[in-house]
């Protein structure tokens, strides 16, 4: 149709205004005496249904561009011809036209020139070039954007796949808060305020603050923690003990939000930066100094084993075991559900219950290694005297409890800061050499190991 053809030529864009309006534009060619390009130009008050009447006027306004064009193809009618009048009218309709010697009509990604100035990318695709792919208007792709309501299910997946599929990549000039949110799944009291500490610390160097929040409940409810985080549109994302899918990368990546993961679930995807602890390297010290303590029956409560940082520790324990000659008895083996108190402690219960029970215990963490104190408690046994056991992470507990804990310090607050110093490297568009950040544990001995009573 003649219309259609009109409209993919015309280009007309929606900019939302600061007071909320919606200003509408679209190309109407070139004017013949100043030579530079025109655009019909018509502002929409801010409203519930602003965005619906916005692209009632673009269509309006790529209609009369269309008849403009077509007019010139015919011979000029007598004064009182319609088509005259029409295009009277309809330019009145607008708010007014204006022209242009280079301006870019439509959103585009940007690159930086060499004089600092944007400039548009080749073969880069815009807002509306997805709209147009995906059967939608500008403002549905903005709306998908910026995490907004107001799209359907469907209609809003159609238009993530399109952004991924076509690598779409927001402008580097779109205005971002000066925050960094970080994203917990399951925040782990002391370990994510320590983390939040090494965070903080970097990005208030730069003025930023610091956002927070845990996404438990979306993961239980299949509610998408992504589009949550595009409506408060931060300048950058660093989440913890959590993985990070293609598909949410590529949204963030697409919405030109940088992403970095700290101790991640899974192994690392390219080219998701991520930090973590030595956490295999960490887990073969502590099983060392039991082997040199003189345990051989040496019990482990791990990690839900679905987490990358449990899994590890578990490979660190077998390794020194079977190099110290005492490989590890399966039986002795309890994988946990969370890193928790309630973990530890029935897990160490129902070791503690067998006919030939272990003499020492290594936990997932620090949290477990307090409910097996429990647990070892109730049994009537003394720490260390009849079982030793050590923990994992470092918390400050661990040296007020009696008697204080063996474990393995993470450097929690580090593992923050150098997240940080990385999403704010990505948020200003350094190229981040090491796409993996491995930081050094260390052995913490205290009174709750010691040689076994027996074997």
């Amino acid at each position: 149709m003649a219309t259609g053809s009109a409209e993919r030529r015309a280009r007309g864009e929606i900019e939302t205004l600061p007071s909320g309006s919606l200003r509408v534009r679209v190309y109407a060619g070139i004017d013949p005496a100043s030579k530079k390009r025109q655009y019909l130009v018509q502002t929409v008050p801010a409203g519930a249904d602003a965005a619906d009447e916005a692209d009632r006027v673009r269509a309006r306004l790529l209609r009369e561009v269309a008849e403009r064009r077509g007019s010139r193809q015919r011979p000029p009618q007598t004064p009182g011809g319609g088509a005259s009048d029409s295009g009277a009218s309809d330019i009145g309709a607008a708010d007014h036209t204006v022209t242009s010697s280079d301006t870019a009509v439509e959103a585009t990604s940007l690159a930086t020139s060499d004089g600092g100035k944007p400039r548009r990318r080749r073969g880069a695709l815009t807002v509306a070039a997805i709209a147009r792919l995906a059967g939608v208007s500008p403002p549905t792709v903005s709306k998908v954007l910026n995490g907004r309501p107001g799209v359907a299910p469907k209609t809003r997946r159609r238009v993530e796949e399109l952004l991924l599929g076509q690598n779409y990549r927001r402008p580097e000039k779109v205005t971002r808060a000066a925050c960094v949110e970080v994203v917990f799944y399951g925040a782990l009291g002391q370990v994510a305020m320590e983390l939040l500490r090494g965070v903080k610390q970097v990005v208030v160097e730069r003025d930023f603050a610091v956002g927070f929040t845990d996404v438990v409940r979306e993961a239980a409810t299949g509610r998408n923690w992504e589009r949550d985080l595009l409506s408060r549109r931060p300048a950058g994302v660093i989440t913890v003990q959590m993985g990070v899918v293609p598909e949410q990368h590529g949204l963030l990546a697409a919405c030109a939000i940088p992403v970095v993961v700290v101790d991640p679930t899974v192994e690392p995807l390219h080219p998701v930066p991520s930090v973590a602890a030595a956490n295999r390297r960490g887990a073969f010290a502590a099983a060392q100094h039991l082997l040199a303590l003189g345990h051989r029956r040496i019990a482990v409560i791990s990690g839900p084993l679905d987490r990358l940082c449990a899994r590890e520790r578990l490979d660190g324990v077998r390794a020194a075991l079977a190099a110290g000659g005492a490989p590890l008895d399966e039986r002795l083996l309890r994988p946990g559900l969370w890193f928790s108190f309630d973990d530890g402690h029935r897990q160490a219960a129902e070791l503690l219950r067998l006919g030939e029970p272990p003499t020492a215990v290594l936990c997932g963490n620090d949290l477990q290694a307090f409910g097996a104190y429990e647990a070892a408690r109730q049994a009537g046994l003394r720490i260390p005297d009849d079982l030793s056991v050590v923990g994992f992470d470092d918390i400050s507990y661990a040296g007020w409890c009696g008697p204080p804990l063996t474990t393995v310090r993470q450097p929690i607050t580090e593992m923050g800061a150098t997240a940080a110093r990385l999403v704010l490297a990505l948020t200003a568009g350094e190229t981040i050499s090491q796409t993996h950040v491995e930081l050094a544990t260390t052995l913490v001995v205290r009174g709750s190991t010691a040689a076994p009573a027996r074997q």
